[in-house]
């Protein structure tokens, strides 16, 4: 009786709920979900699992955001290692009213030659490929207790179930399509990731929202490359990098329709792909940032044959500064100066000045 109840409302929100389309006016609140947690661990690769890196990368994603764009807030459904059931997620975002939501995962395979990202909408599956995706990430419901009461009866592992979800027409779907489209484009062009398109599917979470929401599949632990690459600071901060961008540009489009000839020309970027940050060490062989337990937030890249070793990662040139500063008090980095990076690309200092009006 339950399922026949929810399919009849799902029926009637199909056909009275047109599309809204791009009719939001502020973008105020962003929920960033880190993918399953605690007991759950998600898909699991041969050094590490999905919830570790989903984190990691939600983290970081929320980070820029709450750092470039102020005037957005960030609700995060877990900034720890915690087990969240898939409708509690969806309450915090609706409870929360906020504009946009956008869940990040890792994806998997039975082959290991898959590799690269994927971003997906909840709609109409159109291939048993993404259909086995939806069930990847829907399998965390039979981890809770009482999930067949708590989820009208539906079993994620049975196709059928998914009749249920699918006749849902998302009252949201052109916004989240505008969002993962842009999403995959940074992916490609900016990450230089392999971008596997954007896709349909009956995502348990995405149905339950009540606001435009995407699942962001940010590579296959199943696949050697793409594992390594998600293990990395450097990796995920492109992803998480990237993700933000195409955040920006959904929040410029969406409250000024206007700024589509600038988005697409890419010159509002120019400025935020700037980033200035103190170069404390430089090694011919590579160290674990664990090495550095005495400077705060090192990243790693390589120039000239070198290994070096930075800390920090500032829009401000001011604030590189300061943290110049702190750093040099201790005599081991005493020599530490600043470094600036377009694009993840080492430039000059000066030039990465005058770009940004320092």
């Amino acid at each position: 009786m339950k399922r026949i109840a929810l399919i009849f409302g799902i029926i009637c929100i199909a056909l009275f709920s047109p599309l809204e389309g791009l009719s939001q006016q502020k973008v105020r609140k962003v929920v960033i979900d880190a993918g399953h947690g605690g007991k759950d661990p998600g898909a699991v690769g041969k050094y590490s699992k999905e919830k570790d890196i989903a984190l990691a990368i939600a983290l970081k994603t929320g980070e820029y955001i709450e750092k470039n764009l102020p005037d957005v807030e960030v609700i995060y459904t877990r900034k720890t290692d915690v087990f969240i059931e898939l409708h509690k997620r969806a309450q915090i975002a609706n409870d929360g009213e906020a504009d946009l939501f956008i869940s990040i995962h890792c994806n998997a395979n039975n082959s290991s030659k898959p590799y690269g990202t994927e971003t997906y909408v909840m709609g109409l599956h159109k291939s048993q490929a993404n259909l086995e995706v939806a069930k990847l990430e829907n399998a965390a419901i039979l981890k809770e207790e009482d999930y067949s009461d708590m989820y009208d009866g539906f079993d994620p592992n049975r196709d059928e179930d998914y009749i249920t979800l699918t006749l849902f027409q998302n009252a949201y779907l052109e916004s989240s399509l505008v969002l993962a489209s842009k999403v995959q484009d940074q992916f490609r062009e900016r990450a230089k990731l392999k971008d596997r398109g954007v896709w349909q599917a009956g995502f348990w979470v995405l149905y339950k929202t009540a606001m435009p929401g995407i699942l962001v599949e940010t590579g296959f632990l199943s696949n050697a490359n793409d594992e390594k690459y998600l293990r990395t600071d450097a990796g995920q901060t492109y992803i998480a990098s990237a993700i933000y961008r195409a955040f920006k540009e959904y929040k410029m489009l969406v409250e000024d329709p206007d700024n589509h000839a600038k988005i697409a020309s890419g010159k509002h970027n120019e400025v935020d792909d700037i980033r200035f940050r103190v170069q404390f060490a430089s090694t011919s062989r590579e160290k674990s940032a664990d090495k550095f337990k005495d400077v705060k937030d090192v990243k790693v890249y390589k120039h000239n044959g070198l290994y070096k070793y930075t800390s920090g990662d500032f829009l401000s040139f001011s604030e590189a500064i300061k943290l110049q500063n702190q750093v040099r008090v201790q005599k081991k980095y005493r020599d530490a100066f600043i470094v600036a990076f377009k694009n993840g690309e080492r430039i000059n200092v000066d030039e990465a000045r005058k770009i940004t009006g320092q």
